[in-house]
């Protein structure tokens, strides 16, 4: 949420990026609204004090004994609270109309975040990684999956539905294993691991920017006001909300979660395999830091070098894209996609992304800190996603496929697929 202050003396630059976002808020109506509403609150804090001392005056005038006067004051008071009574539910309709709009108001943008529509107008920054070349009939992740038995997608859709799935055998260990690396680097980083609620209030996705623009993809439990969280940071921001901390050294969270997501608006788009599933996991990273664009600017920096990190241990090779405008969500002021080379899509497939919400996130969830002199302010938020699968067994069994059917173990996921090197295709019985 941006100060209704600082949007005033930036109004221009808050409708570009509303616009750029493509979030249908009008930034002129909200101001107008602002005033509107600035000034019934003035006509109330007149009447009410004009209420107050009439009031007073009768007091006096009963005590004087003057009663005729202080009936007709009187009469005055109930005209007065007739006027209140409208000028307050005018006050009512027109706070709930700038409130419905403040929410809208989007992050503005860094300076250096490149002008698109969507995804293709993302610019990339680098690549890391040689693309394998096969000189055989390189197999996707499905028909890998399958000759392993490590997917069971029919079985999955049988029980769950579009776009569910299961994991089986060494496809399970895998998707634990990718999690678990992922954790043991941030901790190795110094990030606090923690297990969080998954089940969170309205409240908190509206605190931490998910919602009203990002609704749709969120599922609720109806009658609880209860919603499932398509990631943790959610819960890791809100555990934080309300209170005055600590940030002389970046505060640094991270949790494995299970997340969900409807996937509303992806019909008929990445429906083959693992791509884009309604239930997934996610090693999430969160810092929250002191309100210096320079800081965070640089801890943007850190947690997508720990992606990255991540990704040259299971040896993938990727691409760091600047995410455009137009792919850019309500909250984000900067933000990069890290792309991996999914080698059945022939292109790179985002796996990861990073983001700097300046103090966004944080004025919603009410996360402040003090500054030098000891005044409150509010702090920064960040967050990366250091691992999801299943996505990233996509890439992982495709780029590390042999041409026997066989798929390479990385060394760094050795340990924790009990020292295996290879998956070796099961024996098949005629």
């Amino acid at each position: 949420m941006l100060e209704m202050k600082w949007i005033r003396e930036h109004a221009q630059e808050v409708q570009v990026a509303a616009d750029g976002k493509r979030i249908d808020v009008n930034i002129r109506e909200l101001l107008e609204r602002d005033d509107e509403r600035r000034l019934l609150l003035q006509e109330t804090e007149e009447r009410r004090r004009e209420r107050n001392t009439l009031s007073a005056n009768i007091g006096r005038l009963m005590q004087s004994g003057d009663r005729e006067q202080a009936v007709g004051l009187r009469t005055q008071v109930r005209e007065l609270n007739e006027q209140l009574e409208q000028i307050e539910a005018k006050l009512a309709i027109v706070q709930e109309e700038v409130t419905r709009l403040q929410w809208l108001v989007p992050n503005v943008v860094s300076p250096d975040t490149p002008m698109g529509a969507s995804d293709e107008d993302n610019v990339e920054l680098r690549r890391v990684g040689e693309t394998p070349m096969f000189d055989y009939a390189a197999r996707d992740h499905v028909e890998l999956g399958e000759l392993h038995d490590l997917i069971d997608i029919p079985r999955g859709v049988k029980i769950g539905g579009t776009r569910s799935y299961v994991l089986k055998g060494a496809g399970l260990l895998l998707h634990r294993a990718v999690q678990q690396l992922a954790l043991d680097l941030l901790l190795k980083h110094g990030f606090t691991p923690m297990e969080v609620p998954l089940m969170v209030r309205e409240n908190t996705l509206l605190n931490t920017g998910f919602f009203p623009t990002g609704r749709d993809q969120v599922y609720e439990l109806e009658g609880e006001n209860k919603w499932l969280v398509g990631t943790s940071e959610v819960p890791l921001v809100s555990y934080y909300a309300d209170e005055i901390v600590d940030v002389k050294e970046p505060i640094k969270l991270a949790a494995a979660s299970t997340c969900f997501r409807s996937e509303v608006g992806s019909g008929g788009r990445d429906v083959r395999g693992l791509y884009r599933v309604h239930q997934f996991a996610k090693v999430e990273q969160v810092i929250i830091c002191a309100p210096a664009a320079e800081q965070s600017e640089r801890m943007l920096q850190e947690i997508t070098g720990h992606a990255e990190e991540l990704l040259q241990l299971l040896e993938l090779p990727y691409r760091v894209v600047a995410v455009c405008t137009g792919d850019m969500s309500q909250k984000t002021y900067k933000q990069y996609d890290i792309e991996t080379w999914m080698p059945s899509r022939g292109a790179y497939g985002e796996t990861h992304s990073s983001s700097n919400l300046h103090d966004f996130q944080a004025r919603r969830s009410n996360i402040r800190c003090r500054d030098a002199e000891g005044k409150l302010a509010y702090c920064h938020t960040l967050n990366n996603t250091a691992v999801a699968s299943p996505r990233i067994l996509i890439p992982l069994l495709e780029n590390h496929q042999q041409s026997d059917g066989s798929i390479r173990i990385p060394a760094a996921l050795r340990p924790y697929m009990g020292g295996a090197e290879y998956l070796i295709l099961p024996e098949r019985h005629e």
